[in-house]
C-alpha cells in the first residue's frame, strides 16, 4: 500500500509540475451492449505502468470489476485494442477485455450471474485509470482519470410492449421505423421468470422480437402449457401489424431450443423460415404438453453428478437414444436451422445431440438445412457478446436452491459469444431479409 501511494503521489507531484494531466478516451459513451469499445489513454509518462480498471454495481446492488495491467509506449500512450494487458482479469491484446472478464468482486455473494432485468435502463460502467499495476483495494484508492460509459440492450426508438393475449405472455419489442419487420419468437431455457434482454437487442438490430414466458410464474402454470400456447404466440407475432407474416423465426436456448425443434419438425401452424438454437438438444421432444417433457428428463435425475457442491446436468441426456420416438424427428424439418455449441458445456449434451441431428438429417435428405457452430473451451450460457463469463451460477431446481455448472472458461467462452452473435444476425438478416419468400408446403 505505502509503495502505491508513493507511486500516486509521485504521479500527481509530476502533473501539477507539468500541467499534463492523464486523458482517458472511451468511445463511444453510449452505446448497445454488443457494440465495441475504444479505449484510449494518453498523456502519460513513457513506459509508465498503469491499471485500467472497470466497475458496474447491478441492478441487486452487487460489485462487478474488470482490470488489465499495462505499459504505456514512449509516446506515454496506451490504445487497449493494440497493447497487451500483462495481467489482471484478462491478459493480451484485449480491446474487451474489460466488459467480458468481469466478475464479482472479493467478498461478494456466492453463485452471481450479471443479467439485466429493466432493459429500458442502461448498464453504467465506470472506467479508470490506475497508476501502478494494482490487484486489489480499488475503492481505497484515488485514480488519475475516470470515465462513466452507458450499455444499453435497447437501441433508440425501439418499442417495450407487455402482452397477455389469448392466454400468452411475454413481451414485444419493436424497432424503430415504419415497418413491417422480420419477426422472431425468443424462448429462453429452464430458469424461471420472464428474459427479455435478448429479444430487446434482438429488436435493436432490426426484428420483432417476443420475449415469451412459458415456465412458471404468478399468472402461469407449467402443468398448462402445452404446443397450443406455442402455436397461439406464434400467430400473435404473425398477426402483429409491424410483422411481416412470412418472415418469421424461432431462437432458443437449451431447453427453449427443444421446444424449437420440436415445432419445427411437428407443428402445422407453426411454419418458421429459419430457427437459432443456442445450446439446445433434440433429445428432449415437446410433443404435448411442457410438464411432460420436464417430467421425462425428471425420470433420469439419478444421472446427475454433482461435484464441489455443484450440478451437472449434462449426463441425464446421455447416452443420446437410438429410439427416434425418443427424440424430435428432425429429418422433418424444412427450414435453415442453426445450431450454436459450446464444447465444454457442463449442462446439456449440445455437441453430441448436433452430431446425431447431423446423422438423422443427412438420412432424411434435409443436412443442406443445418449448419452447427461448435465452439472448443465455450460453456452452456452462450449470450450476447461481452456478457461476463459464468462457469457456475445460483439456480432454482424445483424448490431448491443449488449451483448449476454451465462450463467454459473465460476467454475462450468470450471468443465464442462474440464470433456466434455475429453469425446469428448474419444468417437472420440471410433468412428471413434477404431470402425469398418460403413456399406453401
Amino acid at each position: 500500500m505505502l509503495a502505491t501511494n508513493r507511486l500516486l503521489r509521485d504521479s500527481l507531484h509530476m502533473a501539477l509540475s507539468t500541467g499534463v494531466w492523464p486523458l482517458l478516451s472511451v468511445e463511444p459513451t453510449r452505446a448497445l451492449v454488443d457494440e465495441e469499445l475504444k479505449v484510449i489513454v494518453r498523456n502519460l509518462s513513457p513506459r509508465q505502468e498503469v491499471t485500467l480498471h472497470c466497475v458496474h454495481q447491478s441492478e441487486d446492488k452487487d460489485v462487478w470489476e474488470a482490470f488489465g495491467h499495462y505499459i504505456s509506449d514512449e509516446h506515454g500512450t496506451i490504445t487497449v485494442a493494440k497493447n497487451a494487458s500483462m495481467g489482471g482479469t484478462y491478459k493480451g491484446v484485449e480491446s474487451m477485455g474489460l466488459m467480458w472478464s468481469m466478475r464479482p468482486v472479493p467478498g461478494s455473494r456466492p453463485g452471481l450471474r450479471l443479467r439485466k432485468k429493466d432493459v429500458l435502463s442502461p448498464m453504467f460502467f465506470h472506467i479508470s485509470v490506475y497508476d501502478g499495476h494494482i490487484t486489489q483495494g480499488f475503492s481505497q484508492l484515488t485514480a488519475l482519470v475516470t470515465r462513466v460509459i452507458e450499455r444499453w440492450y435497447m437501441a433508440p426508438g425501439v418499442q417495450r410492449v407487455s402482452l397477455q393475449e389469448k392466454g400468452v405472455q411475454g413481451t414485444l419489442f419493436i424497432p424503430p421505423g415504419p415497418g413491417p419487420f422480420p419477426g422472431l419468437l425468443d424462448m429462453w431455457g429452464g430458469g424461471r421468470g420472464l428474459v427479455e434482454y435478448r429479444a430487446a437487442l434482438l429488436a435493436s438490430h432490426g426484428f420483432v422480437s417476443l420475449a415469451l414466458e412459458y415456465l412458471s410464474s404468478d399468472e402461469l402454470n407449467i402443468s398448462t402449457i402445452d404446443v397450443s400456447y406455442f402455436e397461439t404466440a406464434y400467430q400473435i407475432l404473425q398477426s402483429h401489424a409491424m410483422v411481416q407474416r412470412d418472415r418469421l423465426a424461432l431462437f432458443g436456448l437449451s431447453f427453449g431450443s427443444a421446444i424449437a425443434l420440436s415445432m419445427a419438425a411437428y407443428s402445422k401452424i407453426i411454419k418458421p423460415r429459419c430457427c437459432v438454437c443456442i445450446s439446445g438438444s433434440h433429445a428432449t421432444p415437446v410433443q404435448t404438453t411442457v410438464l411432460e417433457a420436464v417430467q421425462e428428463i425428471s425420470k433420469k435425475i439419478d444421472k446427475v453428478r454433482i461435484e464441489d457442491n455443484q450440478i451437472i446436468w449434462r449426463d441425464i441426456m446421455l447416452p443420446i437414444p437410438a429410439d427416434p420416438s425418443m427424440k424430435v424427428h428432425v429429418g422433418q424439418i424444412k427450414c435453415p436451422v442453426l445450431l450454436v455449441n459450446g464444447g465444454d458445456d457442463q449442462n446439456w449434451p449440445a455437441v453430441e445431440s448436433a452430431e446425431d441431428m447431423v446423422r438423422i438429417m443427412e438420412k432424411a435428405g434435409n443436412l443442406h438445412l443445418l449448419q452447427v457452430l461448435t465452439y472448443p473451451g465455450a460453456g452452456h450460457l452462450i449470450e450476447p457478446p461481452y456478457t461476463p463469463h459464468h462457469r457456475a451460477s445460483n439456480f432454482v431446481l424445483g424448490k431448491d436452491k443449488v449451483v448449476m455448472l454451465w462450463g467454459g472458461q473465460p476467454k475462450p467462452h468470450a471468443d465464442a459469444q462474440e464470433d456466434s452473435w455475429e453469425k446469428i444476425l448474419a444468417f437472420l438478416r440471410q433468412h428471413l431479409y434477404f431470402a425469398a419468400p418460403q413456399a406453401k408446403l
